[in-house]
């Protein structure tokens, strides 16, 4: 399996990283612990997450050295605009105990919905962000949810061009406008939530079909994504599901059968959209 997407600058992504959202629960760092031993090299969070201190705890008792794992966070909407994203990132720093990110990303595009001058106040932190990346506090820059228009907006001032869009993908919700213009413009896409909901994992197309090619739902769901050249982070909390997610077998999902996963109704959708309030939706 490919190892590694390489970033418009150079730097080279895990294709497969641990997404520690709701991970800690609030406790301690054992599930984070745990993602390091199973192998995991690229942690996400976030300062929303509430949990940088256990990732960052996690990271140094594992004895992995920093420079081999890469890790990520992100400056949550209600603290968008430039000093606000710069106090936002020496905060990150401070609770994950390092001193720089291999990736900082803007969370949201807009702190409401309905907010009149989100596009000034993601310009004031993109700038935040550019000034991390020319003083190598930050190796890659990039965003999270931030759809067409949005980025539109950003890149009518930046001067470092977005090197990430993490954005809710799965089967059953593959947001192909938005992945097809961020590949566009040489923009790396990663999928949070790669395997949906327990809709996904148990709808009958995606089940029959993991069974014809011998893997479980979950490992057909990331080797779906891989194969659009998609990063992942997917969420586990057991050793065996870890090991699963991660270490995929080799096969390659033929192009029928691709074309019926990204054709699938929509299904899965966690309820958020940068655009629009909170939805209510079945999981």
């Amino acid at each position: 399996m490919k190892q590694y997407f390489t970033l418009q600058n150079g730097v080279k992504m895990p294709c497969i990283g641990y997404g520690t959202y709701k991970c800690t629960d609030g406790s301690d760092e054992r599930i984070v612990r745990m993602a390091l031993e199973a192998g995991y090299r690229m942690l996400d969070t976030a300062a929303a997450y509430e949990n940088e201190e256990y990732v960052g705890k996690a990271v140094r008792e594992s004895g992995i050295p920093r420079e081999e794992i890469f890790l990520t966070s992100k400056v949550w909407k209600t603290n968008l605009g430039y000093e606000s994203t710069k106090r936002s990132f020496e905060e990150s720093l401070e609770r994950l105990q390092t001193d720089y990110l291999d990736l900082f990303l803007l969370h949201w595009p807009k702190p409401a919905p309905d907010a009149a001058d989100w596009k000034e106040l993601d310009r004031g932190s993109w700038k935040a962000l550019e000034e991390f990346y020319h003083q190598g506090r930050v190796r890659a820059v990039g965003l999270s949810n931030f759809l067409p228009h949005h980025i539109e907006a950003l890149m009518e001032t930046a001067q470092v061009r977005p090197m990430v869009n993490q954005l809710e993908l799965h089967v059953g919700y593959m947001q192909e406008a938005a992945v097809q213009y961020s590949k566009a413009w040489g923009i790396q896409v990663q999928a949070w939530s790669p395997l949906g909901r327990r809709r996904v994992l148990e709808e009958p197309s995606v089940i029959n079909m993991a069974e014809k090619y011998g893997v479980s739902p979950a490992q057909l769901l990331l080797r779906f994504l891989l194969q659009q050249d998609i990063c992942a982070i997917p969420k586990a909390s057991s050793m065996e599901r870890m090991r699963q997610n991660l270490e995929l077998p080799e096969f390659e999902i033929r192009s029928e059968d691709m074309y019926l996963l990204r054709c699938l109704p929509q299904t899965g959708w966690g309820g958020e959209h940068p655009d629009l309030p909170r939805a209510a939706v079945k999981q």
